[in-house]
């Protein structure tokens, strides 16, 4: 099975063939490296860069005016803020136009920790993107989601956010991209340049096929009735881990993975708490203004009535960033223990006949 940066990159191979994309271009985007991750390694529209976010957001400003479809590249998330008032501008566009002016543009950007990346390679900034509005944003957190959301971003013809998880670029995804070869290692042989020398290397792309993921639709990753948990990104395999661990307690959760941040889910997250009367959002960004509130407080307005327990969240700790040391960026993200800590306690909180619903929230280690 392919790894999510070969996933990216067998979407965008696609999508420079099917579907009109003509530029991809970023720092190291383009021969003979490919990207730091090397999910455009190989590309036949792939280019290199100025070291210029400002440049690279401008540029596929520009493409789209145009009409031409780009995805652009931002190394590491990180170093994305000192374009923020570029990418404000492009997703003000449209409305901006009454509807006249529409962006066909992808900012791929990876995100999150896990890869000891330290202050200023392991940021989590969906919460901050999702302040520009205009754009939309999506989060995969397997390949073959990597792949159905990238063709989606390309299709939908204005400004998108593709945020692939860092620490989840090298792991292998459990089902087959369509078209994708049986044998892992023919995948390998055919689109992964070898070391060394490239001068002299091409792939040999397979026939990969059209598999969209639409905006907006969550993944349902585990069915239960104790609580509903909602998560993306580098913690939806964590959640579902710990799921996994909370079953021989009979526990039993109703697990989403929100894959879109905008557009929203809304449907699925509400049906799901009016089922289990109780919600735990889990993420790794900084707790403070972020993107999980929103969610509770949007179950909050559509569902407070449904709701038997106060809802949480489990997020980062509310940090300049991450230290490089192992221990210093395990206590500043949720891991494992935090979730399934995290999870117990929401299904053993006080229901509402006991004060629950209006009782402070519930602390847990690090994180509240």
């Amino acid at each position: 099975m392919a790894n999510m940066a070969q996933a990216i990159r067998l979407a965008l191979h696609y999508a420079e063939e099917n579907l009109g994309v003509t530029d991809v271009f970023g720092e190291d985007v383009g021969p003979p490296l490919g990207g730091v991750f090397t999910a455009t390694q190989g590309l036949r529209t792939a280019w290199n860069s100025p070291l210029d976010e400002r440049g690279i957001v401008g540029m596929a400003t520009g493409i789209a005016f145009t009409g031409h479809v780009a995805v652009a590249e931002i190394q590491f998330c990180d170093y994305i803020f000192n374009a923020l008032d570029l990418l404000k501008l492009a997703g003000n566009t449209c409305w901006t136009s009454a509807g006249a002016f529409h962006l066909p543009m992808v900012v791929m950007t990876p995100v999150g920790s896990g890869i000891h990346g330290s202050i200023y390679h392991s940021h989590s900034i969906e919460s901050l993107l999702t302040r520009l509005s205009g754009w939309k944003i999506v989060i995969p957190s397997t390949p073959i989601d990597a792949y159905g959301l990238m063709l989606a971003a390309v299709e939908d013809g204005n400004p998108v956010f593709f945020l692939p998880p860092k620490a989840l670029l090298r792991v292998k995804g459990a089902e087959k991209i369509p078209g994708e070869p049986e044998d892992s290692r023919e995948l390998h042989a055919r689109i992964d340049a070898p070391l060394g020398d490239r001068t002299r290397w091409s792939p040999r792309w397979p026939e990969v096929q059209r598999y969209v993921v639409p905006l907006g639709k969550a993944k349902r990753l585990r069915e239960g009735r104790t609580a509903t948990v909602v998560t993306y990104g580098r913690l939806a395999p964590v959640c579902l881990n710990a799921a996994g661990e909370l079953a021989a307690e009979g526990l039993s959760f109703d697990l989403f993975d929100l894959r879109s941040l905008v557009p929203l889910d809304w449907e699925a997250i509400v049906a799901s708490v009016g089922r289990t009367g109780r919600l735990l959002v889990v993420n790794e960004d900084t707790a403070v203004t972020n993107f999980g509130e929103h969610v509770i407080r949007g179950v909050i307005d559509r569902a407070f009535g449904e709701l038997t327990a106060a809802p949480v969240l489990l997020s980062g700790a509310d940090v300049p960033g991450i230290g490089m040391a192992w221990p210093l960026e395990a206590a500043s993200v949720p891991q494992l223990p935090d979730v399934v800590a995290a999870m117990r306690a929401i299904a053993a909180a006080p229901s509402r006949e006991a004060g629950g619903i209006f009782s402070p929230p519930m602390r847990l280690p690090r994180y509240r």
